[in-house]
């Protein structure tokens, strides 16, 4: 049999440490993935990256692995056989090695090489890597508006997590917080052996809106009003993330004052409000016409002191 050079196989050198590995891995994974590469040769290249990944993210393995790479100074494509005396013996990472020779069987998946050092034809160690191992969950965060958040649907967005650079289409659930996930099932990590691929984990973030104000269920706006529309009272449209709704203002209403729009925040199963902060707004003395209004209006509230 061939000796398999796995840091070559994955690109890395060897001192590369845990994080190079797997993302290497994931790179060349994502690549020639059978359910993605449908080139000649795409399936065995696979194979030989999952196997290389296989023992160099695992300590004990690779320990092992480098102990006899560095003892016998095989290169990729060196004739190979486990060396004299290393049957039953423990290796350093507390596997054990057969001398089973170079001859054929069913690999399930890996390759001669791989069953000589951890597992011999049949050998309960090799039955526990030869069945189908669903690839990992990515985690990656994804940012969208309070408008999205609020109406939901599908939204193309571009990624970029530990598979690589890619633009896909979410379905966004009405109503969605932040730090909420979202999981996209089949669209992280490969699986090898047959195994299944794992989810990505989209964690939602939402973006600070010009206009309103998430707290938690609620949604919170300023409203500006007039110095008589709040004294008299008034109905006036104010703006929601489902569209304009009029509201009343109570008379002697003052600035600063909170009114609760009920329902009209997220939506879900208990809906949040909206809150609504008034804002009195007083027009520009900007004509002497409007000067003279104001100094009116100054004579009929002689005694009103603001600052009291």
């Amino acid at each position: 049999m061939e000796f398999q050079d796995y840091y070559k196989t994955l690109g890395v050198k060897q001192g590369a440490g845990d994080d190079e590995i797997k993302a290497a891995y994931r790179k060349l994974a994502r690549k020639y993935h059978p359910d993605k590469n449908k080139e000649a040769g795409a399936e065995d290249k696979f194979k030989a990256i999952s196997e290389a990944y296989e023992v160099l993210h695992d300590k004990q393995k690779r320990a092992a692995y480098d102990n006899l790479r560095a003892g016998g100074g095989y290169r990729a494509g060196d004739n190979f056989r486990p060396p004299p005396g290393w049957q039953q013996q423990q290796a350093p990472g507390g596997f054990e090695f057969r001398d089973f020779g170079d001859g054929g069987g069913d690999a399930g998946g890996f390759s001669d090489f791989f069953e000589s050092l951890f597992g011999g034809r049949g050998g309960a160690g090799l039955r526990a890597q030869r069945g189908p191992v669903r690839g990992n969950d990515v985690r990656a965060g994804v940012e969208i508006d309070l408008r999205t958040a609020y109406s939901g649907g599908k939204q193309r967005l571009g990624l970029r997590d530990a598979t690589g650079e890619r633009t896909l289409e979410v379905n966004i659930p009405a109503g969605i917080l932040p730090g909420k996930v979202i999981r996209l099932a089949g669209q992280g990590e490969p699986g090898y052996n047959g195994g299944p691929s794992g989810d990505l984990l989209l964690e939602v973030q939402v973006r600070d809106d010009p206009q309103f104000r998430l707290h938690g269920h609620d949604v919170e706006v300023e409203v500006p009003v007039s110095p008589w529309e709040a004294a008299l009272g008034a109905k006036v449209p104010v703006p929601t993330l489902g569209g304009h709704v009029e509201l009343k203002i109570p008379a002697g209403s003052r600035s600063g004052r909170k009114l609760r729009l009920k329902g009209r925040g997220m939506p879900g199963r208990m809906p949040g409000d909206q809150i609504v902060n008034l804002s009195i707004q007083a027009p520009p003395a900007d004509s002497d016409k409007a000067k003279a209004a104001y100094a009116a209006f100054e004579k009929a509230f002689a005694g009103f002191d603001p600052r009291a």
